[in-house]
């Protein structure tokens, strides 16, 4: 019989931490957590780790990038979450802002408004976290020349479980139906971990808001493809 693992793509701020205690919950030493270099492509050494892992059940990393690994005899049940991007970059700031670390992101929040700290993500090169960051890293798992959106949507269809922030018990209930054949006595109650509270709104939210909505079209759409994929599954037949 196949081993059946569950592999968590943590994205920044999507409410990874939450479904993480929820797993941890469930498999306690056998959730196991680790980081990888950043690559276009690194699902060589996620299937490592998990080949070098045989007792643990739930991976989880916020730094796969690359296509789902496939191994022979493993069945990887793969998840990750989505969210608003501009919900997400507010939420990020806001943590980073509060952050006790030196990092040059949390070392920028505490500089800077919102604004400021968006506009200097947005000018820097090759730094994702403001700009389409979950279409990137969703491409990724699709390598080739066609547009980064167009992979982004077919990286959509890669993984076993889509789930959407916004409906974070939705999601946590299919990724319990995808191992259910597996772990039958997996459970979940909703866990709210490592959140933010928001500011309350200002006269210059508005335009901030539009900074962000621009420079993150493709997530936009991206968000809503999943939406649709999500709602069409749950039509009843």
């Amino acid at each position: 019989m196949d081993r059946t693992v569950v592999l968590h793509y943590h994205l920044f701020k999507n409410a990874g931490t939450s479904l993480d205690q929820i797993l941890r919950r469930n498999f306690g030493p056998r959730w196991v957590t680790r980081e990888f270099p950043m690559s276009e492509d690194n699902s060589a050494e996620l299937a490592e780790w998990i080949r070098s892992e045989p007792g643990a059940v739930a991976f989880s990393t916020h730094t796969a990038m690359g296509p789902v690994p496939r191994i022979e005899g493993v069945n990887i049940v793969s998840v990750m979450l989505l969210r608003d991007p501009v919900a997400r970059i507010r939420s990020a700031y806001r943590f980073e802002r509060k952050q006790d670390a030196d990092t040059w992101g949390a070392e920028l929040a505490k500089q800077h408004d919102l604004e400021g700290y968006v506009r200097a993500r947005l000018e820097r090169v090759n730094d994702r976290q403001c700009r389409n960051f979950q279409t990137h890293r969703l491409a990724s798992m699709v390598p080739g020349d066609a547009p980064e959106l167009d992979r982004a949507r077919a990286g959509l269809r890669q993984l076993s479980v889509v789930g959407l922030v916004e409906a974070f018990e939705d999601a946590v209930s299919d990724l319990a139906g995808a191992i259910r054949p597996a772990y039958p006595d997996f459970e979940w109650k909703t866990v709210r971990a490592n959140t933010t509270t928001a500011a309350p709104p200002t006269s210059e939210d508005a335009r901030i808001d539009t900074l962000m909505a621009e420079a993150n079209a493709d997530d936009r759409a991206l968000l809503a493809e999943a939406r649709a994929l999500l709602d069409g599954a749950r039509e009843p037949e």
